[in-house]
């Protein structure tokens, strides 16, 4: 594998001295910005070999190198070992961004290209600007690995999976209100058009899902949506007669998938356009006339799916008690065939699944299931295969982080269970980490605070010991859509996104032993109101996952009275959802692993 990738590196500079380029820079993604990708474009993994969901890579003349963030630092470091491409930490002091490792490896008056399609608007932008002041440019050159033009002769052909209904007793709130609702919103910002260009923005806003990726639900389209007008751009093949003329009959009319551009063309003078730089196409603001007015704002189906509604919220609710019981059953078979039958990770995320898929209204998974046991846990993402799997015993830590995609829900889900009896570090170890999940669980704040400045509350008690974890502790989550949606976060970094009344995220501290184990606790929950004082509002988070935290690998003297009150009332809470849906043995499970700690 490590020659192919050479080769294909060897190749792509051909084509970039075909193209006067110095440098290509491959931001991984399509053009929906996508975080999870069609096979087709997957052009990160074939170029360099990793396979994580993140990264930039750069191939210079001569230099090549890949960006990824600390969940793969890891599984990057073995999956470029021998390639020729280094791997550069972002966010490390120490490492350049790639805008200054271009700088450090091109002269003045180089040229560097990328392909417009798959580089969002404010990509581009940034790095124009950054290269521009040290007389390099910045070109859009297209997509230098396609199949005509390139050595990626057997490239995967782009998706054509048909196209369903989201039906409206799960979608809870139709098309025309949506679509409505957003026109609604872009009065408000001063424009009268957007170009929905996110997949995951597109299938909240038709209520349509589709299987062109894996783990999350979603077609490759693109949309217009104004006051005047609705149009779906989308192959044919992939949508259904009857949901077309469904669709027609409300007043949406369907294109091509390929039309988008001529239309964007043909729009009249003065339309007010809305573009979300950070999920809109360089390709796509090319094509928009010079006599057409842009605003500049976010997305507004990413920010009016981001608050769930009640009636979806009790939906959620459905769905975390389906996979609360497939949970409990993978712990059960844990509990009933470790030491007796042969297992490792690659089984028990296997099993995972397994679980799920007896539920209904079962879609898939959310993301392939992350099973970590001893020093794999510390490999934040790790992908776990028949060939890598390790072998588990009764010693130690097991982690594992997995979800699924209901018809009413998604979830995602991490627990790290106590395989034998640990030492004191490793209880402590543990314990901070849960420490952190109940502070963030039970802080009540005012409106409009961000993200950032929650995240505190799940490091502080791992803090006050010297130690930390290098990933966000939690990202949005997708009402039957993706298992990570913004623009809400809770991490370190600057987010001006506040968190809102209804907004899904995950609350996720860990703590990670490098050749030794990982420590993740990770609850799914939504913000609710609070109350309202004389000095403004307050808001809140109400626990959604439904699953057992193991009471066996905690120090219980390093718990507050507070810690142990929640601990028990929620263990009480899982008892009481969810044994009326379970048998006799398991329920007799169940009571062992939340009786009072």
């Amino acid at each position: 594998m490590k020659e192919l990738i050479k080769k294909r590196i060897a190749d792509l500079r051909f084509k970039m001295r075909e193209k006067g380029l110095d440098a290509y820079i491959i931001y991984g993604t399509d053009p929906h910005l996508s975080e999870y990708l069609p096979e087709h474009w997957q052009t990160r993994p074939y170029i360099s070999g990793f396979t994580g969901s993140a990264g930039i890579v750069i191939i210079s003349l001569e230099k090549a190198a890949l960006w990824t963030d600390s969940r793969y630092f890891l599984q990057a470091e073995e999956q470029l070992s021998g390639t020729d491409i280094d791997l550069i930490k972002l966010r490390v002091p120490g490492y350049p961004d790639p805008a200054e490792w271009l700088k450090l490896n091109l002269k003045k008056g180089s040229c560097v290209g990328t392909d417009e399609w798959c580089t969002s608007v404010s990509q581009f932008s940034q790095m124009q600007n950054s290269l521009n002041k040290s007389e390099i440019s910045l070109k859009e050159s297209g997509d230098l690995l396609d199949p005509e033009s390139s050595g990626w002769v057997d490239r995967p052909a782009l998706p054509d999976s048909p196209v369903y209904e989201h039906e409206l007793r799960f979608a809870c709130t139709d098309r025309k209100t949506k679509i409505n609702a957003i026109c609604s919103e872009l009065e408000k910002s001063g424009a009268s058009l957007q170009i929905i260009t996110s997949l995951d923005d597109l299938a909240w806003t038709f209520n349509l899902r589709g299987n062109d990726m894996e783990c999350n639900p979603l077609f490759m389209a693109y949309a217009i949506v104004s006051k005047d007008q609705t149009i779906l751009f989308i192959d044919d093949p992939k949508l259904p007669s009857e949901l077309k003329n469904k669709l027609n009959a409300e007043g949406i009319q369907v294109k091509a998938y390929n039309d988008i551009i001529g239309f964007i063309r043909q729009l009249p003078e003065n339309t007010h356009i809305l573009v979300d730089s950070d999920r809109t196409s360089q390709a796509i603001l090319k094509g928009i006339p010079d006599h057409c007015i842009i605003h500049e704002g976010m997305s507004v189906p990413t920010r009016l799916k981001a608050i769930k509604t009640e009636a979806e919220i009790q939906n959620i609710r459905k769905a975390m008690r389906k996979d609360g019981i497939a949970m409990v059953e993978f712990l059960y078979w844990l509990e009933n065939n470790l030491g007796k039958v042969p297992v490792n990770e690659y089984l028990v995320a296997e099993k995972l699944i397994e679980f799920r898929a007896k539920q209904p209204e079962f879609k898939g998974i959310s993301f392939y299931p992350i099973v970590g046991y001893k020093e794999h846990g510390a490999i934040v993402h790790f992908h776990v295969a028949k060939d890598n799997a390790l072998t588990i015993e009764k010693d130690g830590f097991l982690l594992f982080d997995s979800g699924g995609q209901y018809s009413d829900g998604t979830t995602d889900i991490t627990r790290t269970v106590a395989l034998s009896e640990l030492n004191a570090r490793q209880k402590t170890d543990f314990t901070l980490v849960l420490k952190g999940m109940i502070s963030l669980t039970l802080v009540k704040f005012p409106v409009n605070t961000r993200g950032y400045h929650l995240d505190i509350l799940a490091r502080k008690d791992l803090w006050k010991h010297g130690l930390n974890y290098g990933h966000g502790t939690g990202h949005g989550v997708g009402y039957f859509l993706n298992v990570h949606e913004g623009p809400m976060s809770i991490r370190q970094e600057f987010n001006d996104r506040s968190i809102e009344a209804g907004m899904v995220i995950s609350n996720e501290p860990a703590l990670y032993r490098l050749g030794e184990y990982g420590l993740r606790t990770e609850n799914l929950i939504v913000c609710v109101k609070d109350e309202s004082t004389e000095f403004g509002d307050f808001l809140s988070f109400d626990t959604l996952t439904l699953c057992p935290i193991d009471t066996r690998a905690i120090d219980k003297s390093l718990l507050s009275e507070e810690e142990i009150e929640w601990l028990n009332n929620y263990h009480e809470r899982v008892y009481e959802e969810l044994s009326s849906e379970i048998n006799e043995e398991l329920k007799g499970f169940l009571k062992e692993l939340t009786r009072p700690f």
